[in-house]
């Protein structure tokens, strides 16, 4: 058997032979174009394509032609195989539609919803509709895996499964296994010295969780928190001296089993720094002691960062409050290292004076511009100042219209002396329909609803109703309130009320009705005081039933059983608190009185309540809170009934029965009393397994307070009541619910002691 061997020449011989024949086969004479069919199309428009087609009938047809066209044509996304055939002078051009993606549908998603899903495949080109290509299934895999690698599902699996069904379309089905979610097991932070590893893990908001980390998911990794974290590091020690901390490096790793994570912080401390010293250079307008005055760096202290911060931002606001809106602050360290000590420097420049050209309100699509201009302070064509400009800010914020507020400053070109202020602001719904129940250990369960609306048509002003099927308290409201009622900034609301208490849920009974409506006026004194006036007229009814105690009998036969009154208003409030509803630091005060001198019910009521929160650290927060309560009637009228205090429960003195304190009747009622007195202390901490979640808390508290008549608190100081307990404090989803167990450590014969109390929800 013989082989015949090649040789190599031979071999690029016939390859070029090939190439020859080949190109010789596929090549076409260039010709021009009589028409031009499409085969294939199904859910296509022909328009589209002869669109994208780089050739037109009538052109000259060659082979660069045909391949552009070809090129077109993939690139529209929306074809899998294109084929060009010449059929004499008229081209044919075959397609092959993609099939389109009918319906995509997920199982074993139980960590995300469904639509949130849905958009994200949205994103990266995969919905309903579109033209499948198999290209976009890893990139779809790919952006699943990551939405749940940011939930920190780590283990997480997608298998997708396509279904091809009539009319060309395909089903897309993507199975998910979920798996646990990857934990953090350990955090450490490696060299630190001058605190300990349990300190600072302390000021973390992640840990390696708890008993209750299956509602805080503290545990949860997240690379926004860590860095967040990390920021909490280096400001702890940059305010504690160690003006040279710097954070090496951060490892994350994850355990091959991908649900255990492990953090480890490098961290270099430096040496601690004292100042020595602080000087003051540059211009400062012949006003040095007044700069002076605003430096809170204090000699012999250690290095605070924040400190720093804080005094060179007082400077610059201050240098605005002449108009120098570009002055320039500068805190120039110079360092003793052999003492480890630092000597700060503030050099000051305050730059040029400017005015204000003009104000632009920005970004609000809903609210009315005269809304936002109303709250400005600072005026156009007037010199820049910055505290009226910080004051302007403050004030449309504190509107609540919006979600953000932020003001630009921008030089005027040409004008070196003048700026442009641009207000920009985000709307956000102002609207709210809330639909709840509540139950509590004295109103029993009660249905809720309100509709509000804070921000009317754009126009600022109010409307609401309030509604509360509270079995002992029932409760309808309505109210409106101008916030400017006079181009001065004088407020005027509209209340209309129906109100029925019983003291039990057993409709025999004895009920008090009130009915009435009132107008009042907030009137501005000061940027952050406002006093209100009002009037209104009430009509009270007692409905007689059983257990009516004995003095509402006897002022009801001295003065009838329906009984009106022509309350005259007034109260003032201020609210520095960080937080309505789970507040850490600030201080709240109130005060409100009534006085009517006309009608049958003639009485002048008053009540003042103080609070205020201290921050002990990042966890523990201490709550005083203390109101008075104090009510008299005219020459030897007595006093209204219905216009009592009443004390005891939660808000007042825990472990005794909501409103029980005072007096009382033969038959135990509560009676209430002109005079009231609570005084609360708490110490808050974030609850075990939580973190620093301050939505979930609990506390320890000690009560004292209480109901008497004229002369009894003065006289007798063996009326208060006090209590110590427990309890916790949380913000869930049906409203704010508080749980305490107090025991009364000073009480009477007769008290009628409750050790729980709960509640859920508020009361209107």
């Amino acid at each position: 058997m013989q082989f015949t061997r090649f040789r190599p020449r031979s071999l690029v011989a016939l390859a070029c032979c090939l190439a020859f024949a080949v190109d010789v086969a596929w090549a076409v004479t260039p010709f021009a174009v009589r028409d031009i069919r499409i085969e294939g199309l199904q859910r296509v428009e022909p328009g589209t394509v002869f669109v994208s087609l780089p050739v037109r009938v009538g052109d000259v047809y060659n082979d660069e032609k045909g391949s552009a066209a070809i090129r077109a044509l993939f690139d529209l996304g929306l074809f899998k195989d294109v084929r060009i055939e010449v059929n004499g002078d008229v081209l044919v051009i075959i397609v092959e539609e993609r099939p389109t993606v009918a319906d995509v549908d997920f199982v074993g998603t139980k960590e995300f919803d469904k639509d949130v899903l849905k958009k994200a495949l949205r994103d990266v080109g995969l919905s309903d509709g579109r033209p499948f290509d198999k290209a976009q299934l890893d990139r779809a895999e790919q952006e699943l895996k990551r939405q749940y690698i940011n939930r920190s599902l780590y283990a997480a699996e997608v298998v997708t499964t396509v279904t091809p069904v009539e009319r060309n379309r395909v089903n897309l089905m993507f199975t998910v296994v979920e798996g646990e979610p990857a934990r953090i097991s350990e955090i450490r932070v490696v060299g630190n010295h001058a605190f300990g590893e349990s300190t600072l893990r302390g000021l973390f908001d992640l840990d390696t969780g708890g008993w209750l980390s299956w509602y805080t998911k503290s545990d949860r990794y997240s690379r926004a928190k860590l860095n967040a974290d990390i920021e909490t590091l280096r400001s702890y020690y940059l305010t504690r001296g160690y003006m040279e901390f710097r954070v090496d490096s951060t490892q994350v790793a994850i355990l091959p089993n991908k649900t255990d994570i492990t953090i480890t912080i490098n961290v270099t401390e430096g040496e601690r720094f004292v100042v020595s010293g602080v000087k003051l250079e540059g211009n400062f307008l012949g006003k040095d002691d007044e700069f002076k005055s605003l430096v809170t760096i204090r000699p012999g202290q250690a290095y605070n960062v924040e400190e720093i911060a804080k005094t060179t931002k007082a400077f610059t606001d201050y240098f605005g409050n002449f108009g120098f809106a570009f002055a320039r602050v500068e805190a120039r360290p110079e360092i003793d290292r052999a003492n480890n000590r630092v000597s700060l420097t503030l050099m000051a420049d305050p730059s040029r004076r400017a005015y204000v050209r003009k104000i632009n309100v920005v970004g609000n699509s809903r609210t009315r511009d005269v809304v936002v201009r109303r709250e400005f302070r600072q005026f156009e064509a007037s010199w820049y100042d910055g505290e009226k400009i910080k004051l302007s800010r403050d004030r449309v914020d504190r509107l609540g219209y919006f979600k953000e507020v932020a003001i630009e400053t921008a030089e005027v070109p040409g004008s070196p002396d003048q700026v442009d202020l641009t207000i920009n602001v985000v709307d956000k719904p102002t609207g709210s329909l809330t639909l709840g129940a509540g139950y509590s250990s004295a109103d029993g369960l009660g249905l809720s609803f309100g509709l509000k609306q804070d921000n009317a048509f754009g126009s600022g002003n109010s409307l609401g109703v309030q509604i509360n099927t509270s079995k002992i308290n029932r409760v309808i409201v309505f109210n409106t309130t101008d916030p400017y009622f006079t181009p001065d900034g004088v407020s005027r609301t509209l209340d209309v009320y129906h109100r029925t208490a019983s003291p039990y849920q057993d409709q025999n009974y004895y009920q008090l009705v009130s009915s009435g409506g009132s107008v009042r006026f907030g009137v501005p004194f000061t940027e952050s005081d406002t006093v209100y006036f009002g009037a209104g007229v009430e009509k009270t009814v007692i409905v007689p039933g059983t257990a009516l105690p004995t003095s509402y009998m006897a002022y009801a036969n001295q003065y009838g059983y329906t009984s009106v009154a022509v309350p005259l208003t007034a109260g003032w409030s201020r609210d520095s608190r960080d937080s309505a509803l789970s507040p850490n630091s600030g201080q709240y005060q109130r005060f409100y009185a009534e006085w009517s001198p006309a009608g049958e019910a003639r009485f002048l009521r008053a009540s003042y309540q103080y609070q205020q929160y201290v921050p002990l650290n990042k966890q523990l927060t201490v709550a005083l809170n203390g109101e008075l309560g104090w009510g008299m009637a005219p020459g030897d009228r007595a006093f209204p009934v219905f216009k009592k205090f009443f004390g005891g429960g939660l808000g007042s003195v825990r472990g005794f029965e909501q409103g029980s304190l005072g007096p009382q009747d033969a038959s135990g009622v509560a009676l209430g009393g002109s005079r009231k007195i609570n005084l609360n202390a708490e110490l808050l901490s974030p609850f075990p397994g939580t973190g620093n979640d301050r939505t979930l808390r609990m506390y320890a508290f000690i009560d004292v307070g209480a109901v008497a008549g004229p002369d009894a608190i003065n006289e007798n100081a063996n009326s208060m009541r006090a209590s110590v307990g427990v309890g916790v404090s949380w913000i869930s989803p049906v409203g704010p619910l508080r749980l305490a167990f107090a025991k009364p450590i000073r009480s009477f014969d007769g008290d009628k002691i409750q050790n729980m109390q709960f509640q859920i929800g508020t009361n209107f």
